[in-house]
């Protein structure tokens, strides 16, 4: 994901170690094959790489199945949709605002065979149909994951899941928090859909 920092008029956007400059009016314009533009809106989320022992212990706990599809949003390195489909056997989708990732990402799922199975998005969270969606996991922040709130609730059906890392989702009642260890201290929480609205 990526990390938006202000300065005098003009945002810079923080991605994997890139720096690139956009227009402060919180919009990131990025550019397409053949030259077209398209605007995503800001998350404010950094990337951060889950451990792969949460990762495990996170798809664990969606009782993810085979033939499943699961949504990771804000995928980064793609260890999430790999994991899924190698250990669970269940299909993949990331999506993810970096080209950059979205590119390495999904040269790795093609050099490991997975590409039936798995595949990243470039594209804006907030304007995500999720209806296909059995199971979405997300390592964002509180507040993104509020904003992403309504649009869990309107697509995902009854009985899908819904895995957070670390950060829980405003308004929500966990089915299930557990706190992992993998050097440092983590928190999973695990909801089930539908939830009552507030």
């Amino acid at each position: 994901m990526r990390n938006l920092i202000q300065t005098a008029g003009m945002a810079a956007l923080v991605l994997a170690g890139v720096l690139t400059t956009v227009p402060a009016s919180g919009q990131i314009v990025l550019f397409a094959q053949g030259g077209r533009s398209q605007k995503y809106s800001n998350s404010l989320a950094p990337y951060v790489v889950s451990p792969q022992g949460v990762v495990d212990r996170m798809l664990e706990l969606a009782d993810l199945r085979p033939g499943e599809t699961l949504y990771d949003l804000g995928s980064g390195d793609g260890r999430v949709l790999i994991t899924a489909v190698q250990r669970f056997h269940a299909k993949a989708i990331g999506v993810e605002l970096s080209e950059k990732l979205v590119q390495s990402t999904n040269d790795r799922i093609q050099r490991l065979g997975l590409q039936s199975m798995a595949r990243v998005i470039h594209g804006d969270l907030m304007d995500l149909d999720l209806s296909s969606a059995d199971v979405v996991t997300m390592y964002l922040m509180t507040d993104t994951n509020e904003k992403l709130r309504p649009n869990l609730e309107r697509y995902l059906k009854a009985g899908s899941r819904v895995v957070s890392h670390d950060y829980p989702v405003p308004g929500w009642q966990a089915k299930h928090v557990e706190r992992a260890l993998d050097g440092e201290k983590h928190v999973i929480y695990v909801y089930l859909l539908p939830q009552a609205k507030k």
